[in-house]
């Protein structure tokens, strides 16, 4: 591989120079995560000369569009839109149903208390139909349910209220509202640790069964919140081609790669703890990015899209989750927007 530093230091920002986007023109679109704050200044440079695919991180989540019910919130997810169709850059749509960074109106009626299932459906329906329409023809794929699937190994979809009230109908009814709302916008479950072989069985059991009762579904989002440790390229291209098998297209949706293993539980950072950016961490990290890159090269006939979630070392939700106050250095800029070693890893293979 060739290695470019200081010589390069203004390549992220260079005009002439190609961006990550024109790399990869043969393969996929490559996108990346935004807040309107991130749509000025020297980030919306980068973004416009390195991404050809945006996804809102929190401008779109149910919580952030209808805080109470009737009440739409559409400004941030505006911006973002027309800041993408501005500059060409195509849209993804993040998420239409969580278990997470929902309102508890959703699920309480007038006198505080748990609604049916007939009542959460119809609301389901309503913000999913807004939503969706608004957007029409200005987003080309949505997230339509997050993280339905349990943790446990034993387990297969998560106790969310979702669930709790609806029972698994609310995953399947999801993907028909947002259908009916916009025909052409491709339809996506998406979900973590799916190359783990411990959860990768109940994301394929739920794809299966939405597949055999005719749910449109178009394709699977695969988180990819990695680190220098896991997935190994045997479970990468096993989940690929596990899920792929089901005639479903996938997107790597949240791509960054930690410089440490997992958190199992959130904590604060310790007293005297480092969080330095070492040779080795960086030679790790490089060398994840080539492996995880190589093998989605390999797969471009099913992978329609790579985004990266946030767009340098400068801001990543890594730093307050699961370690609060914690670096993580986990893609490919660093906290000046210049390219790190790993990018280079990225764009330099054989055509």
């Amino acid at each position: 591989m060739i290695y470019i530093h200081s010589s390069n230091a203004q390549h992220a920002m260079n005009p002439k120079a190609k961006g990550l986007k024109d790399y990869y023109q043969k393969y996929f679109p490559i996108g990346v995560a935004v807040a309107v704050r991130n749509l000025q200044g020297d980030e919306a440079q980068l973004i416009k000369k390195q991404f050809n695919s945006i996804t809102a991180e929190n401008a779109m989540k149910m919580a952030s569009i209808q805080p109470k019910e009737g009440l739409f919130y559409w400004k941030d997810a505006d911006s973002i839109v027309s800041f993408a169709q501005k500059n060409g850059i195509k849209v993804r749509g993040h998420n239409l149903c969580w278990h997470e960074q929902t309102p508890d109106w959703f699920f309480k009626d007038n006198e505080g208390k748990q609604v049916t299932k007939a009542v959460l459906l119809q609301r389901l329906k309503t913000h999913i139909t807004a939503v969706v329409s608004r957007y029409k023809g200005k987003i080309y794929a949505w997230d339509v349910v997050n993280e339905a699937v349990d943790d446990d190994p034993n387990g297969y979809l998560r106790n969310s209220k979702w669930y709790q009230i609806c029972g698994e109908d609310f995953i399947s009814k999801a993907f028909e509202y947002a259908h009916e709302a916009d025909p052409d916008v491709k339809l996506f479950y998406n979900d973590y640790n799916t190359e783990r072989p411990e959860k990768w069985e109940q994301i394929y059991k739920l794809l299966k069964s939405l597949k055999d009762k005719g749910v449109p579904i178009d394709g699977v989002g695969l988180q990819a919140h990695w680190s220098v440790v896991e997935p190994t390229e045997a479970e990468l291209r096993s989940a690929i081609e596990r899920y792929s098998s089901l005639g479903l297209k996938i997107q790597f949706t949240e791509l960054d790669i930690s410089i440490y293993p997992w958190e199992k539980i959130k904590r604060a950072r310790k007293p005297g703890e480092s969080d330095a950016f070492t040779p080795e961490l960086e030679k790790a990290q490089m060398e994840k990015y080539a492996m995880v890159f190589k093998v989605f090269r390999a797969y471009k006939n099913v992978i329609t899209n790579v985004t990266f979630w946030n767009i340098s070392d400068r801001y990543s939700w890594l730093d307050n989750y699961p370690v609060a106050g914690r670096k993580n250095y986990p893609l490919l800029f660093d906290h000046h927007l210049q390219p790190k070693k790993a990018y280079w890893e990225v764009i330099n293979f054989k055509k």
